[in-house]
Formats: C-alpha cells, sequence, structure tokens
C-alpha cells in the first residue's frame, strides 16, 4: 500500500534498497538525482522519500528544500556517506526528518521507515481519525456515531487511502494502481463503481466527502474545512 521513492545515484545501491523495500511489501519508485525525483513526484504519489545526498544535478539537500518550501511535508529520510555532525545539521536545517549513515543496516532502515510512516500519520497504529469518523484498517471498519459499518475490501482501501491524505488529488491511474495493482484488469469503470459506492453510504457523514477533480481524479475533503 505504501510508496517510497528512491533517491540514489547509484544504480547498484537503488536496486539494492528497492529489492529490500519489495520484500518487506513496499511499493517502489526511483530517480537518479533531486531533479528526476521532482518530474517522479508530478507524475506520481509517494509516502516518504529515501534521499542520497551527494548526486549530480541536484543534491539531497537541495532538494528537500524545495519540497519543504513548496508545503511538501513528506517524510524524508537521508541515507549518506556523509557522517559529520555538520551534515546532520545541514540536512534537518533543510527540512530532513531522519538520517542514517552508509553502509546501512537493513533492519535499522526498515525501524526507521515504520517510525516515520507512524510520525507522519499514514498508519498510525492502523487507524485512521478524522473528526468524528474512525476508519480500523485491521478490521475493515468505519465508525461514525454510533454506527459502525464494514466494508469489502477494495472499497475499504481506496477510502483510506483519500482520507490519510485529506485535499490531495489522486489520479484515476494513481488508485488503479495503489488499490487493485498494476497487473489488474480493472478499469476506470471499476474504480467509479467504489467512488460511487463509498459517496452512497457515507452521503450523511458529517466529517467528509469524495470530490470528483474532473478530467483528473478524486480527492476527499474534510467538511469542517469548507466551513
Amino acid at each position: 500500500m505504501f510508496r517510497i521513492l528512491i533517491v540514489e545515484d547509484n544504480l547498484n545501491l537503488q536496486k539494492l534498497y528497492s529489492a529490500i523495500l519489495k520484500a518487506n511489501g513496499y511499493t517502489t519508485l526511483t530517480a537518479s538525482n533531486g531533479a528526476e525525483a521532482l518530474e517522479v513526484l508530478k507524475r506520481e504519489h509517494a509516502d516518504l522519500i529515501l534521499l542520497d545526498v551527494m548526486m549530480p544535478v541536484m543534491d539531497g539537500y537541495e532538494l528537500t528544500d524545495v519540497l519543504r518550501q513548496g508545503g511538501s511535508e513528506i517524510p524524508i529520510l537521508m541515507v549518506t556517506a556523509k557522517s559529520e555532525q555538520a551534515d546532520k545539521r545541514a540536512g534537518f536545517l533543510v527540512g530532513i526528518d531522519d538520517y542514517m549513515t552508509k553502509p546501512i543496516d537493513e533492519e535499522e532502515m526498515l525501524l526507521r521507515i515504520k517510525a516515520l510512516l507512524r510520525r507522519s500519520k499514514i498508519v498510525a497504529e492502523h487507524k485512521l481519525i478524522v473528526g468524528d469518523t474512525t476508519l480500523h484498517y485491521d478490521d475493515l471498519t468505519v465508525e461514525s456515531g454510533n454506527e459502525t459499518v464494514t466494508l469489502p475490501k477494495k472499497e475499504f482501501y481506496l477510502l483510506y487511502k483519500l482520507l490519510s491524505y485529506p485535499g490531495q488529488i489522486f489520479t484515476k491511474y494513481q488508485l488503479l494502481d495503489e488499490i487493485w495493482g498494476v497487473e489488474s484488469e480493472s478499469d476506470n469503470n471499476t474504480l467509479n463503481v467504489h467512488i460511487n459506492r463509498l459517496r452512497n453510504r457515507f452521503e450523511n457523514n458529517p466529517d467528509f466527502e469524495i470530490v470528483t477533480v474532473r478530467g483528473i481524479g478524486f480527492k476527499a475533503v474534510k467538511k469542517k474545512d469548507e466551513r
């Protein structure tokens, strides 16, 4: 369910990190420098960035600065050969969230990634709270007021994804890829059916609604944010 963008100019390390992450249930995207990473982020959604420092064209500090100046709060774990305190300080000053030095320890990297995802409230304790509505990831239930409803898997994952990033637009391709998988034969009609079912189920929910962004995709909007 969670996508990690690996920004690393060493192709062998890129492949190593990708293999480790995929083996632990993550989907990976890759870029060889900060400029490539920005292009990837224009097309794809990422939940976390695994970032090298010393790269051509645009280094890790510059990329982090561009993202933070643009308002992005995506968690960034910087992985670099630099171990000097001044380098770590420079990273934190531009807005990284955590720091590891090469060579990496696989278990430590995975633990740090999980901690960052938890801290950023993407997964929390497999529970997502939006106003008075609570989504329980483990049992696929949505609790609102005195009512609890259990959703089919795809509907729940779709709603959970949208509500994890209120206000953020997801393209139809992104949602189909992340929820159904790139190998799936599901199409836009399948996605539209699931979106309509969610709208019907939660049309009276006081906390959120699902909005169609014409020609692009969908987003979840907190109703209280509209007032």
